[in-house]
């Protein structure tokens, strides 16, 4: 037996659904693909597809976690410098120092809704 897919995409819970949407707005500098006020919006870009849904009232406690869960979002960047001034312009500014890695250097955040973000820029 085999598995066969035909895409993956990436799905966030916001409690705060509208100040995580303008956050990926502002972030990906793009527009929601689809969007339903209050309860989903969908960024597509290349090879990624993120969602953004707001849990219904029985499953709010299991997307109710606290910062740092394991899931992490990593951006590309070309230059990380720029990224990090960038996160401060759009009010996420970041407290933590550059890390170097074996991939090359990268950078914590996290949205609005305490999913962790990786920013890294390759060697």
């Amino acid at each position: 037996m085999t598995l066969t897919y035909t895409r993956a995409y990436i799905a966030i819970a916001a409690l705060d659904i509208t100040k995580t949407i303008d956050f990926y707005t502002k972030l990906l500098q793009l527009n929601p693909t689809k969007y339903i006020p209050n309860t989903y919006a969908e960024f597509e870009f290349s090879q990624l597809r993120l969602a953004i849904f707001q849990p219904k009232g029985d499953n709010i406690d299991e997307f109710n976690r606290p910062q740092g869960s394991s899931m992490s979002l990593c951006l590309e960047v070309i230059d990380l410098e720029n990224a990090i001034a960038f996160l401060a312009e759009i009010g996420y500014p970041t407290s933590c120092h550059i890390i170097t890695a074996s991939h090359g250097q990268e950078i914590y955040a996290c949205d609005p809704s305490g999913n962790r973000l990786i920013l890294y820029q390759k060697n």
